[in-house]
């Protein structure tokens, strides 16, 4: 899988970008375990991607959404046993 971030958002901490290979559309968060530091890419609808886009209010409340773990079924990669924390 190749991600490319579109649209960071460096004080609110996540992205908005597509990933390569499948066309689908992600919101990605930081998130660190004891080993290393990483990101988690929930599947996001174009619909979704423009209005993030356009209303970046209503991205930072998904993102938080996401950092609660409200939306780990959107998950791209499915986390191992030692998932990190949103950072």
């Amino acid at each position: 899988m190749k991600f490319i971030d579109l649209h960071v958002f460096q004080s609110e901490r996540f992205a908005l970008g597509i990933e390569d290979e499948s066309g689908r559309y992600y919101l990605s968060i930081p998130v660190a375990n004891r080993l290393v530091d990483y990101e988690e890419y929930y599947e996001i609808s174009k619909d979704e991607f423009d209005a993030f886009d356009a209303n970046h209010a209503s991205a930072v409340v998904f993102a938080h959404e996401c950092r609660s773990r409200r939306h780990d079924s959107r998950l791209i990669v499915k986390p191992g046993s030692d998932r990190g924390s949103a950072i």
